[in-house]
């Protein structure tokens, strides 16, 4: 340890206390939003969406926004974020780097920041390393965004595509690639003007340059 760090401390550590404020207004939301109906959940997007024309900011919303996340991802994937992957959503909205060890939920972690910067309508891009991810995450954290009532779309060098649960691929190709299975279902076929159109999109940062 640095004699600056034993004199001032860990600025990233005094950082991250600084967000507890934020985390437990989260938290304290936790048992409103189990309470609403699946209906009510696609509202109350609709209902932060009208707040940000109203003249509210982004942060203003954050914790709400947050939460809705957390309940959409405990009901589609019985996945309940944790304290740290809050911190990390909010740090990434921040325009901040999240450094987050290997299974602490990063594809988790980055459902937080882009539901609540697809909020204001101009398209959020999630950037993976190859078209495989961008399929995986696509399908996988759709079912969040499509519970809370935002369209999902993927950008793949084969093409485009959206998220739809009512579409089925009966020779659905699954190559098991580090651990996890390519299901083709919910992948629906279009053109990658739509697919980029859609509240938020996967896809390589190879097609996203292009």
């Amino acid at each position: 340890m640095s004699i600056f760090k034993k004199i001032f401390g860990d600025p990233s550590q005094k950082f991250v206390k600084e967000l507890g404020p934020i985390v437990d207004k989260i938290n304290s939301l936790e048992d409103v939003f189990k309470a609403f109906s699946d209906e009510q959940i696609k509202d109350k997007t609709k209902e932060l969406k009208n707040q940000l024309t109203q003249g509210k900011t982004l942060d203003d919303i954050l914790p709400e926004a947050f939460a809705l996340v957390r309940e959409a991802s405990r009901r589609t994937l019985n996945q309940r974020h944790f304290d740290v992957q809050l911190v990390g959503g909010i740090v990434l909205h921040q325009g901040k780097i999240a450094q987050m060890r290997t299974g602490e939920g990063k594809t988790l972690t980055a459902t937080l920041p882009a539901y609540l910067n697809a909020l204001e309508g101009k398209g959020v891009h999630l950037i993976t390393v190859n078209d495989y991810l961008a399929k995986r995450d696509m399908v996988w954290m759709g079912q969040i965004y499509n519970a809370l009532g935002l369209s999902v779309g993927c950008i793949t060098h084969e093409g485009g595509f959206l998220y739809d649960p009512n579409h089925k691929q009966e020779d659905s190709q699954r190559d098991v690639v580090g651990g996890f299975k390519v299901v083709e279902d919910f992948l629906r076929p279009t053109i990658k003007r739509e697919a980029y159109g859609a509240d938020i999109t996967y896809g390589t940062n190879h097609e996203f340059g292009f």
